[in-house]
């Protein structure tokens, strides 16, 4: 036998043939799964002392794991401390309480009472068992007995990280929003009369104190102090975050899709250099940049996580307007792409430190979905949203692509068609996603099949990595079923 071969101890009652059957047929489970079983009706022979043998099972260290097999009989002899289940019992216990290692024992139950209530020992009482008595979930339950014997538990606790940095600063950055983020949560949530303007009043602070975000002249190196501002920020965008998924659960209104609107509108001047500055370069906004993109992408993930589908329509379909801007000139429309910008000193800082990365705004994005609430793959599922909402806009108005979707560098790792386009399958959920790219049929994709062979369209590629536009799609099943 393999040292990979646990060594396991089954403590049991002789309650009926059927019990022992049953219990017969699950030590022969475990065995077949490589689990070395010790059974006293396999390994005890005559002339054995029967009481050295069970002593030996449950304090032997060769045994790593010991199960207790509980129905009825086995409880009331073990309470009673009556016959070899008795003996086994004042053996068991001590070693239950006394040892450090909690994880060698556990109870196996085997039936229930009239009442529904698992039969436990009354020494076993306070402890998690693994429920092997109703036969619907025997083979969940199985293989969490098998995890347990082998140390391969479901769920592994993660190796801890570092201290977020903003949780060390000594000068940090207050956006002012604390108080007006908690009303605002607590009137969506309640469906306050007055919700509507504690989301003006929330959005309002926000957009003006982000000004309190805005990177000096500094000596150094610049990328650095991007990381450094856009990390210190992470506190107000899971703020923001929250705000959208309250919206998105408790308030998906016309009204509220406007006042979204006029956020992020809001937010765009910051982007560009502010009103009487003469000298600039376009890396001094890069941290706006990155933290205005960042919250667009969650704004549109949080509206498609409660299927918030006529709201993210309105967000992609409806232009900005920007006063005065040094790429588009004043009094212009905008469209979405405008949130998208490149970032150069994120492109200069992966050359400096040669971290040789195909993308290091989608690494910090990827990084910083940890704590958002919202999965990655979400936030990829967003970004390609946008990019093919991008792609039709492109196509119909004779334009550039714009939309550049950087989280799809990690498309490797979360293949196969995102979520909104496999519940699109079904022809009534595609009606209702066909609102986002603006189109009546399936069919209206196959324009943009042909421009991308054409190269009129580009695919984005990062060395070796690229996508599948039909995969992701899903192009093939939507609308096929009902």
């Amino acid at each position: 036998m393999s040292q990979d071969n646990p060594k396991l101890f089954i403590s049991y009652s002789w309650s009926s043939p059927e019990h022992s059957q049953w219990l017969l047929e699950l030590a022969t489970e475990l065995r077949e799964a490589g689990v070395d079983v010790i059974l006293d009706k396999w390994d005890l022979r005559e002339g054995h002392d029967a009481f050295a043998f069970m002593e030996k099972m449950v304090t032997d260290p060769e045994i790593r794991k010991v199960a207790i097999i509980c129905d009825r009989i086995y409880v009331e002899k073990a309470d009673g401390r009556s016959g070899g289940v008795g003996t086994e019992t004042q053996i068991i216990s001590p070693e239950i309480y006394e040892r450090e290692d909690q994880n060698k024992f556990v109870a196996i139950v085997a039936e229930r009472d009239e009442n529904g209530n698992a039969y436990l020992p009354t020494y076993y009482k306070s402890r998690i068992y693994i429920d092997l008595s109703d036969s619907d979930l025997y083979g969940t339950n199985f293989e969490q007995l098998l995890r347990w014997v082998y140390d391969k538990p479901l769920y592994v606790k993660p190796k801890i990280g570092q201290k977020p940095s903003f949780l060390s600063e000594t000068d940090p950055i207050h956006l002012g929003t604390s108080v007006k983020y908690k009303r605002a949560l607590d009137a969506i949530r309640n469906n306050k009369e007055y919700a509507k303007g504690t989301i003006d009043e929330y959005f309002q602070t926000f957009v003006e104190n982000l000004e309190e975000f805005r990177i000096p002249s500094v000596e150094g190196e610049f990328d650095d102090k991007v990381i450094e501002n856009i990390d210190k920020f992470l506190p107000y965008r899971s703020e923001a975050i929250e705000i959208f998924l309250a919206i998105a659960q408790y308030r998906n209104t016309p009204e509220v899709w406007q006042q979204l609107h006029k956020f992020f509108e809001n937010l765009i001047p910051y982007m560009d250099r502010p009103e009487g500055v003469s000298s600039w370069r376009n890396s001094d906004f890069d941290n706006f940049k990155f933290i205005i993109h960042e919250l667009f992408l969650y704004a549109i993930s949080s509206l498609l996580k409660y299927e918030c589908l006529d709201a993210v329509a309105h967000l992609i379909r409806h232009h900005y307007y920007v006063e005065n801007n040094s790429y588009y000139g004043r009094d212009a429309m905008v469209p979405f792409t405008i949130f998208r910008q490149g970032i150069t000193s994120l492109q200069d800082r992966n050359k400096r430190l040669e971290l040789r990365k195909l993308s290091l705004r989608a690494d910090l994005l990827e990084q910083r979905s940890k704590t958002s609430g919202i999965t990655f793959r979400q936030v990829m599922q967003s970004d390609f949203i946008l990019f093919i909402r991008d792609c039709f806009d492109a196509m119909n108005n004779k334009a550039g692509q714009h939309w550049w979707p950087e989280t799809l560098v990690y498309i490797l790792d979360h293949s196969g068609t995102f979520e909104i386009f496999a519940r699109a399958q079904s022809t009534e959920y595609f009606d209702r996603v066909k609102c986002i790219f603006d189109i009546e049929d399936k069919k209206d994709f196959i324009p943009l099949f042909e421009a991308f062979k054409k190269n009129e369209l580009r695919i984005p590629s990062w060395d070796y990595t690229s996508f599948d536009l039909g995969i992701l799609l899903g192009f093939e099943r939507l609308a096929t079923r009902l």
